[in-house]
């Protein structure tokens, strides 16, 4: 039968009984002390373990900001999509006439549906729509003003803000999985020493090895 993994919780949950049970029980602590395992040594450990736990919750945490930051990504683009769609639509028949003008606003061919593809044709749309006197006189004449543009490209810029946000969020994420990670093997690597030794400073006593949490591997 394959070994279930433990999850990280549950490792530090694990670490956590073993630590304070040592330092706890006066009886595990006295025969720890013998092999070099006292109260000193055993709180050093304990640092350990509260760094790995600060870790994960930071992790968490970031990820948690991460998701949140993809969510109000994802709203602004869908928002700002919108109304840019609609933009195209119209001024692909104001402009039906002007070649140029088609060209200049990127009106040919599909949709992006990649962000960065879709930043690009819509400030495309919209810098150069504000940009130039005769454009804006054609697509107002379908109902798309000046005013309409510059929130258009208002929200274009929101979207790009919101993608920029979205790349921090991400990265600051992934460095706390990396820290997370390193803290947790420095742990597990001191207490696997910690761990051995109380196997045999305890093997007379099976109920204070249960008492850390230390069973024998079936």
């Amino acid at each position: 039968m394959p070994l279930v993994k433990k999850s990280i919780q549950d490792r530090l949950l694990a670490a956590n009984i073993a630590l304070e049970n040592a330092l706890t029980d006066t009886e595990i602590l006295g025969l720890l002390s013998e092999f070099g395992y006292d109260e000193t040594k055993i709180n050093a450990g304990k640092e350990l373990y509260n760094s790995a736990d600060e870790k994960f919750q930071q992790q968490k945490t970031e990820y948690g900001e991460q998701y949140a930051a993809t969510g109000v990504l994802q709203t602004k683009w869908d928002t700002s999509n919108s109304f840019y769609i609609k933009h195209v639509k119209v001024a692909r028949i104001a402009l039906k006439n002007d070649y140029g003008d088609y060209l200049k606003l990127g009106l040919g061919g599909s949709r992006k549906r990649t962000l960065s593809g879709w930043l690009v044709q819509s400030r495309q749309f919209y810098i150069n729509a504000l940009g130039d006197a005769g454009i804006k006189t054609k697509l107002a004449e379908f109902g798309i003003t000046e005013a309409k543009l510059q929130e258009g490209r208002n929200l274009t810029d929101e979207v790009e803000a919101a993608n920029t946000t979205h790349k921090k969020e991400k990265g600051e994420a992934q460095q706390a999985t990396l820290d997370r990670d390193k803290a947790l093997d420095i742990m597990e690597d001191w207490l696997s020493d910690f761990i051995a030794i109380s196997r045999i400073a305890l093997e007379d006593k099976p109920q204070l090895l249960e008492k850390m949490g230390i069973v024998e591997p079936s």
